[in-house]
């Protein structure tokens, strides 16, 4: 129980710092290459509106106020800057309106030719884009005057270069982060969940030791009690209901010692090839007459000759728990079905039961904790402590298997065991 909460803890965290993480990295690399989207089709703009080339403002620096003071920005920002003109590259490609090519101008770039050029604008028109990039070129189609179209490129591959760069950087930062905070994780964690550790270690070992103290005065008030009713004759009720609820509270308190011990990882197991089907169909024979008596529909379905390594008699018990719950709190007239199949080299137990009333998922997750009672039929007239099902788990733990219950369709409830 604490490796698997130590595990969650560790799960929880780690997860939580890879989602900062994811958001603060993804957020900056979004918010970067956004920056060169808009840079870039301002760019474009610019030159669609003019042609496909830039004003002639734009060619000229602007001058600052004091003698020898660079040209200024108009905003603040690059595309702003008297420079732009001179550092962009970029080449066009116009088209008439019946679609030939009319010009194409690539005196603004060195690394496209004009045939490049026309073959870039003809598929970027084939594709029917308006604006995108293709390599590292963004492009945007504009309209003309005269009805036709002009193709321009702006080459990003400096911008890009620089979007790519950060972020295989980012990412191998966060990497390397997330393997820090992991190992610092994996180490506070031992500390946070030690209390946690030390409390069900006391729990633990308070139940072991109280059951054995308990053992004790129980067999003494047994006797007693038999000592009495050999002198006042057995049909005493009084003695008969001594002798009731010492024989309770003694089943109660070896429950709760062999939890206990499974739950602290002792080995208490008798491992052994058994013959799991025959050990389904005693319990099934157990069940029969209370079946008859409380008029249930008890429907068997085992398949022979399915053998698995286990303790026969701690898996004896966990199906007998089972099916007992299943009788116990079907309502009379119900249905219970009792399965056993093979599942590769181990063992499917299947038990479905109708409820007496209907019950919440909420109900059903706290069905294996000690004590809980589901609902109010579910009380110690009925004979039970609460404690079955918490045992019926361990014992499947304990054998490397699982337990789990569900609710199906007309008030029913399944617990499904894999041994």
């Amino acid at each position: 129980m604490i490796k698997k909460l130590r595990i969650k803890f560790i799960m929880t965290a780690f997860l939580s710092a890879f989602v900062v993480l994811l958001v603060l990295v993804g957020g900056m690399n979004i918010s970067n290459y956004i920056h060169v989207l808009r840079d870039s089709d301002k760019v474009l703009k610019i030159l669609a509106d003019n042609g496909g080339v830039f004003p002639e403002g734009m060619l000229h620096s602007q001058a600052g106020e004091f003698p020898g003071e660079p040209p200024r920005m108009m905003h603040g920002e690059r595309i702003d800057s008297p420079e732009l003109a001179f550092e962009t590259r970029f080449f066009t490609v116009e088209y008439s309106e019946s679609g030939e090519v009319i010009r194409s101008d690539t005196d603004k770039i060195s690394a496209v030719s004009d045939e490049t050029a026309v073959a870039l604008a003809d598929k970027v028109i084939s594709d029917g884009g308006k604006t995108g990039f293709i390599y590292d070129y963004r492009y945007e189609v504009s309209d003309t005057e005269d009805g036709g179209r002009i193709v321009i490129f702006c080459d990003r591959g400096a911008a890009l270069s620089g979007f790519r760069d950060f972020r295989n950087t980012s990412i191998a930062i966060s990497l390397i982060g997330l393997m820090i905070i992991g190992c610092v994780i994996y180490f506070i964690s031992g500390k946070a969940v030690r209390p946690i550790e030390e409390a069900g270690e006391k729990q633990k070992r308070f139940i072991s030791d109280a059951g054995h103290e308990i053992k004790t005065p129980l067999s003494i008030i047994r006797a007693d009690a038999d000592v009495l009713s050999m002198e006042l004759g057995e049909d005493n009720e009084w003695i008969s209901d001594i002798v009731k609820q010492t024989e309770r509270l003694t089943l109660l308190t070896n429950d709760l010692i062999t939890l206990s011990k499974m739950e602290e990882g002792k080995d208490i197991l008798s491992p052994e090839e058994v013959d799991i089907s025959a050990l389904a169909e005693d319990v099934a024979d157990s069940v029969k007459a209370p079946s008859i008596t409380r008029r249930l529909n008890f429907v068997s379905d085992i398949e022979s000759g399915v053998r698995i390594t286990c303790d026969k008699k701690k898996v004896y018990e966990l199906m007998s728990i089972l099916l007992d719950n299943a009788v116990k709190y079907c309502p009379e007239g119900g249905e219970v079905s009792w399965s056993l199949s093979s599942k590769g080299k181990k063992a499917l137990i299947r038990v479905t039961n109708d409820l007496n009333e209907p019950m919440d998922k909420e109900a059903v997750r706290h069905l294996f904790d000690r004590f809980y009672r589901a609902d109010s039929s579910r009380n110690s007239e009925s004979g039970g402590f609460g404690i079955g099902l918490s045992v019926a788990r361990a014992v499947a733990e304990a054998h490397k298997g699982r337990i789990t219950a569900d609710l199906s369709g007309d008030n029913k409830i399944t617990f499904t065991t894999i041994l």
